[in-house]
């Protein structure tokens, strides 16, 4: 058995009057939002709306500058530690685009991450093999094909597999919150239900809190979230539920472009 459990407290991550900006320029305008362990949130909007930004933001890229509000989690405000830090506290971020790593095989690269996830967390890191069987545990629950442990992380595997990899990835890390950068660009419909099935039975499985970044109405056929939001050049326009989706398929993100207020989340 494995020395890793699900998170059963639960912990809230709150954004404040998030503001941000990139070479000068400001990309996200006042976003405020709350999500809670064991909810799915679903960020929806156009081209260059500031949805990547924000998870960019989020996990503490250098590229991007606040300029103005908080991100709370527990109630303790990360905006001031690094990436590493935030991840050892429970964020993760699935890249939109990930990146190969020649020579490394995905089991030391994910049990280097882990240890160094439980180091970090004042935690005993797992030997060999502990991480093998709990590896061999989160593959068998996503289903994950076997060679994905011998073969180098990203090296010649196609778009559906390099997400399938960063699912994966999330599941063995654990993490309080997972961002979804556009987990569904790129892939076919049989790639996308695979997808989106595995990280919906993770984020059950931990009560994982899942913040979903998509362009399209259609990776909610598999993720089903708790509150979708409309985010329009840097704000938040509109939030609610699967009502939203039906609006967009009738008339775009058109009907949103002249709100200009932000729907406050906070509870």
């Amino acid at each position: 058995m494995s020395q890793v459990t699900g998170h059963k407290s639960t912990s809230h991550l709150i954004i404040k009057n998030l503001h941000a900006t990139v070479e000068k320029k400001e990309i996200l305008k006042g976003i405020s939002l709350s999500i809670k362990s064991g909810e799915i949130h679903a960020i929806m909007g156009p081209n260059g709306s500031g949805k990547s930004t924000l998870c960019n933001v989020l996990m503490g890229h250098p590229k991007y500058e606040v300029t103005k509000g908080q991100v709370l989690l527990d109630k303790e405000n990360i905006l001031d530690i690094e990436a590493d830090k935030r991840a050892q506290k429970g964020l993760f971020l699935s890249f939109q685009y990930p990146q190969e790593i020649p020579g490394i095989s995905y089991a030391n690269f994910l049990r280097t991450a882990k240890n160094a996830l439980l180091i970090g967390q004042g935690k005993k890191p797992m030997s060999v093999m502990e991480f093998a069987t709990f590896m061999k545990e989160k593959m068998k629950m996503l289903d994950t094909p076997e060679d994905f442990r011998t073969r180098s992380v990203n090296e010649g595997f196609s778009g559906g597999e390099k997400k399938r990899a960063e699912i994966l990835q999330m599941a063995i890390l654990e993490p309080l919150f997972g961002m979804l950068d556009e987990t569904d660009s790129g892939l076919d419909i049989d790639a996308l239900r695979t997808v989106a099935r595995g990280a919906a039975k993770i984020a059950k499985e931990n009560n994982m809190g899942i913040l979903l970044i998509t362009h399209y109405q259609r990776i909610l056929k598999y993720i089903k979230p708790d509150f979708i939001h409309i985010m329009i050049n840097g704000k938040i326009v509109k939030s609610g539920g699967h009502e939203l989706v039906e609006k967009l398929e009738e008339k775009g993100y058109e009907q949103f472009q002249k709100s200009t207020k932000s729907k406050i989340l906070i509870s």
